[in-house]
């Protein structure tokens, strides 16, 4: 079975310019993102002590992309994509001397960072399904698969490299940090302004109007159970498999690692998928996506499960490499499905219900875990929560035949319009 292509079939994607802008304004938005992370978590812990401050940011962040889902998809295929991620890259950095100003303020107020922290939150929501929906505009739908792979790299390598420099930064200049946030929210407005999309298409030729319009990408997926079963696949399993939050527990209780055994921990899932993700940018998926795709989602349970009965830092630093490198396969399909299966027309609206279920599957797998440990303990809820994931790919083969069958990327829906 000739599943994965040859590696010499296509270009180098980095010798395109699109590409290479593409990928630069990612990691410019996701960098200056992971820095302020880190700053806010640091400055809202400092002004509160309470460890639920640290929480609520995080879902004072997301609750953006719940409330204005509809909306966001919409503007994303009514809208210019480019002068959409800009105009809220733009936002962005505006929002990071606002931050700074709240933080460094003499007298500063919590409810003032979380209202800065709301208005980020709802520029990301607006930024991110345009970003994803502009990418089959500038690459061909055979390149997509490995435009995906490549960009969802550099996605992780953002992960690992942002947090290191917001922790470098807050150490000698807090003010550096929030600069350097903000022009790197200018780079990236300038990068999407210079993209040049394959094809043109004036405005949303679909029929919707109103209402109907808002909830199409809700119809549109309720009507494609392949779209909807490969979303809602990664959602669930997720949210029972994610130990990310347990970690701590790991490296102190279990594996008596220490401080270092955590950061190793916390890098592990970014080096198997950032090596997944160079692998498929260089040999991208051709047949048999149905049966990988459920394949790598097991495998991602299994790799959970592993890492729960590890009691050496070695096997579960290499249980945690499996699981980032298997996640990155699932994801790798599954946004070329729903990038591939859905109409340029309809890909802002399906992108933007795509994050949505991204970050309930983060934000809420976090809260779950955590729960299970408080009453069973983490060693335990790892486990449940590496078998509920494998539970969900035998109930997702039957509940979504089509997908499990699945052979082929969808064709035909990538070609489209910036905006």
């Amino acid at each position: 079975m000739d599943d994965f292509a040859p590696k010499t079939i296509e270009i180098p994607l980095w010798r395109q310019r699109d590409m290479r802008l593409f990928v630069g304004v990612r990691l410019a938005l996701i960098v200056s993102m992971q820095m302020q992370t880190v700053a806010i978590g640091w400055s809202l812990y400092a002004l509160t002590n309470d460890p639920m401050s640290l929480g609520l940011a995080g879902l004072v962040e997301f609750v953006p992309s719940i409330l204005f889902m509809l909306w966001t998809g919409a503007a994303a295929d009514r809208l210019d994509r480019r002068r959409l991620v800009a105009a809220s890259a733009l936002a962005l950095g505006l929002a990071s001397f606002a931050l700074m100003a709240a933080i460094l303020a003499p007298a500063p107020r919590v409810g003032f960072v979380y209202l800065i922290i709301f208005a980020i939150g709802t520029a990301r929501a607006f930024a991110l399904p345009a970003l994803a929906a502009l990418l089959p505009n500038i690459v061909t739908p055979v390149e997509l698969t490995r435009a995906v792979a490549l960009t969802s790299s550099s996605l992780q390598a953002a992960i690992i490299v942002g947090p290191a420099i917001g922790g470098a930064l807050l150490a000698f200049d807090e003010t550096a940090l929030f600069a350097l946030a903000a022009v790197l929210n200018l780079a990236a407005a300038a990068m999407a302004l210079s993209l040049r999309p394959r094809a043109e298409e004036a405005g949303d030729p679909s029929p919707e109007k109103g209402l109907a319009a808002l909830l199409g990408g809700l119809s549109f997926l309720r009507a494609n159970p392949t779209l909807l079963g490969a979303i809602s696949l990664d959602l669930f399993a997720v949210l029972f498999g994610g130990v990310t939050a347990l970690l701590p527990i790991f490296s102190r209780d279990i594996l008596n690692a220490g401080p270092l055994g955590l950061g190793l921990l916390r890098a592990c899932p970014a080096i198997g998928a950032i090596s997944m993700g160079i692998f498929l940018s260089r040999r991208p998926l051709r047949r048999r996506i149905g049966p990988i795709l459920f394949g790598s989602v097991a495998a991602y349970g299994a790799a959970t499960i592993l890492f729960a009965l590890s009691a050496s830092l070695a096997l579960s630093a290499f249980a945690m490499i499996l699981v980032g490198g298997f996640d990155m396969l699932s994801m790798v399909i599954r946004m070329s499905v729903v990038q591939l299966g859905a109409p340029d027309a309809m890909r802002g609206r399906v992108n933007a219900i795509n994050y949505v279920f991204i970050g309930a599957s983060n934000q809420l797998g976090e809260f779950e875990s955590s729960v299970l440990a408080s009453f069973f303990g983490a060693r335990a809820s790892a486990i449940l929560g590496g078998a509920a994931a494998i539970g969900v790919v035998g109930l997702w083969s039957v509940l979504f035949p089509e997908l499990r069958r699945a052979d082929r990327m969808p064709q035909g829906a990538a070609a489209g319009r910036s905006g």
